[in-house]
């Protein structure tokens, strides 16, 4: 089993990117994913909840419309895409299908 986010890096404020999240070893469209972030020496927060038919929840009170959670069945991947970056979005972003885990990637917002 494997789950490999990429796309994080160093990000101006203000701008925006899509983090994916691909998959092997397992049944991916059998499996609701979630994203979560964390900053070090903090709770893990949940960010999105994609279901088997990509509907898609963000949770963080000012993720509508900044947040935008979806996946590709037939690709076995998963995406996640951040508008608007802000400082406090510096994390470790991380995906998670089923009971499986990403080892996550960092995103750094910083001009």
């Amino acid at each position: 089993v494997r789950l490999v986010e990429h796309g994080g890096g160093l990000v101006q404020p203000g701008g925006s990117l899509t983090l994916s999240c691909e998959t092997s070893g397992f049944r991916f469209g059998d499996f609701i994913v979630t994203w979560y972030r964390q900053v070090p020496g903090t709770e893990r927060e949940l960010l999105a909840r994609v279901t088997l038919t990509n509907d898609s929840t963000i949770y963080p009170y000012d993720g509508e419309g900044r947040f935008a959670a979806f996946r590709d069945n037939a690709k076995n991947t998963a995406y996640l895409q951040i508008n608007n970056l802000k400082h406090e979005d510096t994390a470790v972003y991380t995906c998670k299908a089923g009971i499986f885990w990403g080892q996550g990637t960092q995103v750094t917002v910083s001009s």
